[in-house]
């Protein structure tokens, strides 16, 4: 496994623990404001970043 993959791995479940920490934050209900839905999506297009290295990488 190459060194990209291995931090765009990482960095995955970093962005993956940013979004349980919202929902943690909004439970039990999960309902979002509008910070918290600007965070997620964020961090969504982030992750989607990362994973699109990892399938590159590990293709």
């Amino acid at each position: 496994m190459s060194r990209r993959a291995v931090d765009a791995l990482f960095q995955a479940l970093y962005l993956l623990t940013d979004i349980r920490f919202i929902l943690r934050e909004t439970a039990p209900v999960h309902e979002l404001d509008d910070d918290q839905r600007v965070r997620a999506g964020m961090a969504i297009e982030k992750l989607k970043k990362q994973v699109t290295i990892l399938e590159e990488e590990l293709s």
